[in-house]
């Protein structure tokens, strides 16, 4: 059967897809659209005997009646009845060895993710050197955007009337009346 080392790559493989793409996931709970993704990119899924649509049935059929995830052990059983499907001709211990040796090393890709364009337009037209007016303002010398004070026009309540060069002189001067 399974070592203990072994289990512990297929819990922390299971940690790994669960917290992808969701900052709030804790790792112990997989979400369907997370569990798709785990048989694509361990390559359970090999469109011949487990499709994407096998992988949505076992997801259902183990997860809790009302629940949206499953915990690690409902995911253990997920793979129990995958295992003979994706290794048919072997034994249903070796395939359940063989499903847990493809899963414990798989880690979620970013394979085919949007990339940032890189095109003389784009850069022509985030070029912050090249703006005038208002926009110039927003922006300081190394081009990157000054957030709230470049759009919004801050309010000093020094006393003094805006861009007023001696602002800040007239304690200086009383003294020295005095």
């Amino acid at each position: 059967m399974a070592t203990s080392s072994d289990l512990e790559q297929l819990l922390a493989a299971f940690r790994r897809f669960a917290v992808h793409g969701d900052t709030k996931a804790t790792g112990k709970e997989l979400n369907g659209k997370n569990w798709a993704k785990l048989c694509k990119d361990c390559k359970i899924i090999d469109g011949k005997n487990v499709t994407s649509t096998d992988v949505d049935i076992i997801f259902s059929k183990v997860k809790q009646r009302t629940a949206r995830v499953i915990t690690y052990e409902e995911f253990q059983r997920a793979l129990d009845e995958l295992a003979p499907k994706r290794f048919k001709g072997q034994s249903k211990e070796e395939a359940l060895l063989s499903i847990h040796k493809l899963v414990e090393n798989g880690e979620p890709t970013n394979i085919g993710v949007t990339k940032v364009a890189k095109t003389a337009t784009v850069d022509r037209l985030t070029d912050t050197s090249r703006y005038t007016g208002s926009h110039k303002e927003r922006f300081d010398e190394s081009g990157r955007g000054k957030g709230r004070e470049g759009r919004e026009e801050i309010v000093e309540n020094t006393g003094y009337v805006g861009a007023y060069k001696n602002a800040g002189t007239y304690d200086a001067k009383a003294k020295a009346e005095k």
